[in-house]
């Protein structure tokens, strides 16, 4: 068969014409252009997200030794900080011990003073020879008593208190030292003072101080005995009881070990109490006025029937006993 005249398209051996040749070649073109753009563009974008990446791993990288270097130069600057404080601590501590042993020293010396007035000088040991000879012990404990209350020390003797060679080997192993405190009577070498000689004598447990009896004088008895105890024994509490009062000598020493290392401690019972101004009641105090006006209270103080207290605080009291006021003492 024959093709008709004026048809314009031509056909290859094989019947394709050359139109569609042309088409896909144009397509084969086109193709192969389209995937080789698409190709070159992945590694760009690739390479875009990896250099994006690597700047933000660097950056986080950075921010994180930035974070350790600020972190420890605040643990540097933390540690300066507690080092220093640490060592204001041990200044005002060794400048407390310092001031205390001065204090010490003080009352060791006044107390020589006041025991050897009337020896000769040859006799008179100094303040700091005083200090030195006095014996290192954990407590003493003064038992207040008086001269009508010799059936209590009885009691105290039969009950919990060492008595003879007991006494002397708890005082060497434990530290512990006990005595019951007295002063004098009103006509010293009478009846009442040979009294209490005779009871010393067999019992060897007595603590004499340089102090008149008396019910009103028992704050200044009791400053007395804090003085007298500091200048004889170097302990570590000072320990005023009532001899009306039975204790457990175990546990008052545990209790006080606790507070060894302490500065400045007391121990026992805190109180306050109306300031009786009215004449002819009990308890009735007579300089009411300094306390303000009447109805008013007493400071808080130290007071009961046992309390405790250390060595710096006993050293307070003696070197200012002459400058402390007197309460009412009550039992």
């Amino acid at each position: 068969m024959g093709t008709l005249p004026g048809t314009k398209h031509q056909k290859v051996a094989g019947g394709v014409s050359t139109t569609w040749v042309s088409v896909l070649c144009l397509s084969c073109f086109l193709l192969g252009v389209f995937v080789v753009n698409r190709i070159w563009s992945i590694p760009e974008l690739v390479e875009v997200n990896g250099e994006a990446s690597s700047v933000e791993g660097i950056q986080r990288k950075h921010s994180k030794v930035s974070m350790k270097c600020e972190k420890k130069e605040t643990s540097v600057r933390a540690g300066d900080i507690l080092s220093q404080v640490s060592l204001t601590h041990d200044v005002i501590m060794t400048l407390d011990k310092t001031i205390s042993n001065l204090e010490m020293q003080l009352a060791a010396a006044r107390a020589a003073k006041a025991s050897n007035q009337g020896e000769s000088p040859i006799d008179v040991k100094s303040g700091t020879d005083l200090l030195k000879d006095r014996p290192k012990v954990f407590f003493v404990m003064g038992i207040i008593t008086a001269f009508s209350s010799r059936k209590r020390r009885d009691s105290i003797r039969e009950t919990w208190m060492p008595q003879g060679d007991k006494l002397i080997k708890i005082e060497k192993e434990k530290g512990i030292v006990m005595r019951f405190v007295i002063g004098h009577s009103a006509t010293p070498g009478g009846v009442l003072d040979g009294a209490i000689d005779a009871e010393d004598e067999q019992n060897h447990d007595f603590l004499r101080l340089n102090h008149v009896e008396g019910y009103h004088e028992l704050s200044s008895k009791i400053q007395i005995f804090f003085s007298t105890a500091l200048s004889i024994w170097d302990a570590d509490f000072y320990v005023k009881l009532d001899d009306d009062v039975h204790v457990n000598l175990g546990l008052v020493g545990s209790t006080l070990a606790r507070h060894r290392s302490k500065p400045r401690v007391y121990i026992g019972c805190m109180k306050s109490g109306p300031v009786l101004a009215k004449r002819g009641v009990k308890y009735h105090e007579p300089e009411y006025w300094k306390f303000g006006e009447e109805g008013n209270k007493y400071f808080r103080h130290a007071t009961g029937q046992l309390y405790a207290i250390s060595k710096d605080l006993a050293t307070y009291i003696s070197v200012n006993r002459c400058l402390l006021g007197f309460v009412v003492h009550w039992s």
